[in-house]
């Protein structure tokens, strides 16, 4: 049985911050979050704020707000727009003279294009 891409993402981190490999663990710190930003569910436009936080709830039977719940297809099509940014920045950094950034992306783009392979 194969690990669904956000468990793939979470164990590679892991292993990405005992290894001490800044370079994958930013990019895998960043796709999780881009995911779990996805999953965020906007306030609703005519929530009157009861606090200090816009939006914020006050009172018996308040909790955490609902999330969307993302199928795996979302999940990916996520990470993959998180690859093909960093490589559209790498080469803006390219033909800007920044070898060292593109680079540094380029190689962000592989840590997170490797989570992508299904390894049956």
């Amino acid at each position: 049985m194969t690990a669904s891409v956000r468990a793939r993402l979470r164990t590679s981190l892991t292993a990405a911050v005992k290894a001490k490999d800044r370079v994958a663990a930013g990019a895998l710190r960043s796709a999780i979050a881009a995911v779990d930003n996805a999953e965020a569910v906007s306030p609703p436009s005519d929530s009157r704020s009861a606090g200090k936080i816009a939006g914020a709830a006050l009172g018996v039977g308040v909790r955490e707000a609902a999330r969307r719940s993302l199928s795996e297809g979302d999940v990916l099509e996520i990470v993959r727009a998180e690859i093909e940014e960093r490589r559209l920045a790498a080469r803006q950094y390219e033909s800007a003279g920044q070898q060292s950034v593109a680079d540094r992306l380029h190689a962000e783009a592989a840590v997170l294009e490797s989570q992508l392979v299904d390894d049956t």
